[in-house]
């Protein structure tokens, strides 16, 4: 008789699965006039799901027969994209009453993209990864082209899923080798599977052991593209600049940090016996990401293309740490992508707040004299800046510091110097803004901000920004459990 699976290690999953389809059905019968209160409820919805997740206990649970996974990096993890996720829908909520895109559709998108996205990181088996991935894929394609009526949005959406596709194709053909040559699609089997190394197998096994290397490429290339690590970035730029600004704020954001800690997860348990041979391929996604993000942005005139050629080069960063395959490397990839996000969110947070009579302006010209006419929002817009280019004694500089420790740790001192000359490269469309924004004249006045739920997400980040170097503690120790139980684990 086939025992019941523990429902306990998945009840955060359970409840937001349930809550969307509540939502969905009371959206159905009220209309599109119930998209303002969808929104507040999901919100509600985000955040106790948090709790959920942050409640849970400190060990490790396996449960679904061995296909979903609990534990100390899950639950950071989570609660990361959780935050993300709830930051981002409260920025959203002003944005669409003020466009008119009453959709109640939007908030429950956002939902069920974060469910896949926790799969996703819950993940212990290649066939629940790819099912979390295509969850959270099928919302964020929807998300993409939301605005029917926008050619540039509807560009977005197909684009995002063309590119998506193939993406999934890599991937699925990666997992069905893999699962050709190793027996089996469980991460630990696998990982049991390659426990002597590449190099210690019998001379019979070594075709088995090449089969399984060429599957992880095609796995690391299809979760390549859903971090937008070059050369699997072309997508990035075109569905930022298309998609409506809160959706290029949860892009730039939520759905990174799930697919890095995918991609940690993937790296570091079933194939944690080969990290010779992944450590290459993942020096070349951060050179290529961070070389590409610090170059192409310098002459982007869009802020949200700019914001996209920059997600590019930080996902170089974050991959410089996991590259080094090591504890260390793990954790340092857990703070930067913690403070990636706040950088990020609270950037997108001065992006909406771009308007001139009422319509959104996207232009970098348009920040010319801010620090004369919107004082504290230029502050806050400078330090995310600084933060972003790694200036200390910000966020953004400690973030970068332990990646490049953790290369440097390994050995990989050469990918750490191409690091530290791209950050320095990326400083220049960084300095840019900052200047526009205190020597410039202004060009046209934007408008006053009166919406007190971007005021408190202004706050909230910036504060973080500027004061991490005082109370780093709680994000460096949950990332160093976190670190320990993935790879002592």
């Amino acid at each position: 008789m086939t025992e019941f699976p523990a429902l306990l290690p998945a009840a955060p999953e359970i409840f937001l699965v349930c809550a969307a389809l509540g939502l969905l059905l009371f959206g159905v019968m009220r209309g599109d006039g119930s998209t303002h209160l969808v929104g507040q409820i999901s919100v509600l919805v985000l955040v106790f799901t948090l709790i959920l997740v942050i409640g849970h206990g400190d060990g490790r649970e396996v449960t679904f027969s061995g296909q979903f996974v609990m534990d100390p990096f899950g639950r950071l993890m989570k609660s990361l994209v959780l935050v993300a996720a709830t930051l981002t829908l409260i920025m959203s909520l002003g944005y669409l009453e003020r466009e008119k895109l009453r959709r109640f559709e939007y908030p429950i998108l956002i939902l069920l993209a974060t469910l896949g996205m926790l799969m996703m990181i819950s993940a212990n088996d290649l066939i629940a990864l790819y099912v979390g991935l295509e969850v959270q894929s099928l919302s964020l394609y929807v998300l993409a082209a939301i605005r029917r009526d926008h050619g540039r949005s509807s560009e977005a959406g197909l684009k995002y899923f063309v590119l998506g596709a193939l993406s999934s194709g890599l991937l699925l053909y990666g997992a069905s080798l893999v699962y050709g040559f190793a027996g089996s699609t469980n991460f630990e089997r696998i990982a049991a599977g390659l426990d002597t190394g590449f190099y210690g197998l019998l001379a019979a096994d070594v075709s088995h052991a090449f089969g399984i290397v060429v599957g992880m490429v095609f796995v690391l290339a299809g979760l390549a593209f859903k971090v937008s690590a070059v050369p699997f970035h072309m997508w990035t730029p075109d569905v930022y600049e298309g998609a409506p600004t809160p959706v290029t704020a949860f892009f730039s954001a939520v759905p990174k940090v799930a697919a890095m800690a995918l991609l940690v997860r993937v790296t570091m348990e079933p194939f944690g016996g080969l990290v010779p041979q992944w450590q290459q391929v993942l020096m070349a996604l951060a050179v290529g990401s961070m070389v590409l993000g610090a170059f192409a942005a310098i002459n982007q005139t869009n802020i949200k293309r700019l914001m996209a050629y920059s997600s590019i080069g930080h996902v170089g960063y974050a991959l410089t740490g996991l590259a080094a395959g090591t504890e260390q490397g793990a954790e340092g990839v857990m703070i930067y992508l913690a403070i990636y996000l706040v950088m990020t969110v609270g950037t997108f947070a001065v992006i909406l707040c771009m308007r001139q009579q009422g319509r959104m302006v996207e232009d970098i010209e348009q920040l010319s004299g801010l620090a004369r006419t919107h004082p504290m929002m230029a502050l806050v817009m400078a330090a995310f800046m600084f933060s972003l280019a790694g200036i200390p004694p910000l966020a953004g500089f400690f973030g970068k510091l332990y990646v490049f420790l953790a290369a440097v740790e390994a050995g990989l001192y050469g990918l750490a110097v191409i690091g530290v000359l791209a950050s320095v490269v990326a400083a220049f469309y960084y300095l840019r803004i900052v200047k526009l924004m205190y020597f410039d004249d202004v060009l046209e006045t934007l408008d006053r901000q009166t919406d007190d739920k971007m005021t408190a997400v202004l706050a909230a980040t910036g504060l973080f920004t500027i004061g991490f170097f005082a109370f780093p503690a709680p994000v460096v120790e949950a990332a160093s459990a976190a670190a320990a139980a993935l790879v002592g684990g």
